[in-house]
């Protein structure tokens, strides 16, 4: 007992000791602040471009309204550098300074102008190494009333979106015809292939991620959606599993959101009596939608892949 009461002083020496080592060990301040500047662990308000990190650079295709025109000013406040893609030319009263020098003119629903484009982007992307942060597949078309009929430039906001609230007939599989579906599975899904695989070395050099942009369609027959459309769009939901798997040992991301009923300008008729159902009873904003694509292309989804974020207010439930 004598003995162990003159050793118990000393021992505990030791120990206070080694709780100070481990506290104020070099090595260990070092680790901590080594995961306090990680970017995996920055929080969302420090992702903004930094002085000392090259600019980030984004290809956005259907930009020019809804969905693709928030996620613009989303990735822009960021300090990301935007370019953006539209069957349309760039509008000469935009007052986006840098809209003319990052727009590329393309028709999707033709592969050879898309091919077109995709050289164009690499010649582009030169100036940034060769590097390309996030590619985000936002157009698509829902052809409503006729085959002459081709829709939206963009997902245009929500499912279905047609090109007027004059237009509200549904394009079924026994009316559809051969041109509809080829055009919007052109536009809708292989087109997504085309940009994914001509820029996969740009991608894979930023290690960076794609977002195609589905719909609450492709999972359920909508009252607005035709037919092609939601097919369409239930195909590029597997297709980003598929990517995601290919992809992943590239080090690029894929990932989709699967919009609801979003309030931008082109609403079909009906939507509000959809809205009474949805949990949330309200329709989603653009701005909400550009949130959630952003995530998904910075560091706080570095462990995201092949997932498939639905933002509708809880309709899918």
């Amino acid at each position: 007992m004598a003995n162990r009461g003159n050793k118990e002083p000393h021992s505990a020496f030791p120990i206070r000791y080694s709780l100070f080592a481990i506290r104020y060990s070099p090595y260990t301040l070092h680790s901590l602040f080594a995961i306090r500047h990680s970017p995996y662990t920055r929080p969302m308000s420090e992702t903004r471009h930094q002085p000392n990190e090259p600019r980030r650079t984004l290809i956005l295709t259907g930009a020019s309204r809804g969905i693709g025109h928030a996620t613009v000013k989303r990735f822009a406040s960021a300090g990301w550098r935007v370019i953006t893609c539209s069957r349309h030319a760039f509008p000469e009263n935009c007052p986006w300074a840098a809209g003319p020098e990052d727009h590329i003119q393309v028709d999707l629903s033709s592969r050879d102008d898309t091919m077109r484009a995709v050289a164009e982007m690499r010649e582009r992307l030169r100036a940034n190494g060769g590097r390309l942060d996030a590619l985000v597949n936002n157009a698509g078309i829902s052809p409503k009333g006729s085959a002459s009929d081709n829709g939206s430039d963009s997902a245009g906001g929500r499912a279905g979106a047609p090109t007027g609230a004059a237009q509200s007939t549904r394009l079924s599989v026994l009316n559809s015809s051969v041109d509809v579906w080829r055009q919007v599975f052109e536009v809708n899904f292989f087109a997504t292939i085309w940009l994914a695989t001509g820029l996969i070395e740009e991608l894979k050099r930023a290690q960076g991620a794609i977002v195609n942009v589905t719909s609450i369609a492709g999972s359920r027959v909508h009252p607005f959606a035709g037919s092609a459309y939601a097919t369409s769009k239930a195909a590029l939901a597997s297709l980003t599993r598929e990517m995601a798997a290919d992809f992943g040992p590239l080090g690029v991301r894929v990932n989709a959101i699967a919009p609801g009923e979003i309030d931008t300008a082109i609403l079909s008729p009906g939507t509000e009596k959809l809205v009474e159902h949805l949990p949330l009873r309200r329709l989603g904003l653009p701005e909400e939608v550009a949130k959630a694509i952003y995530y998904l292309c910075t560091e706080q989804s570095s462990y995201v892949t092949g997932a498939e974020l639905h933002i509708n207010g809880g309709q899918h439930v």
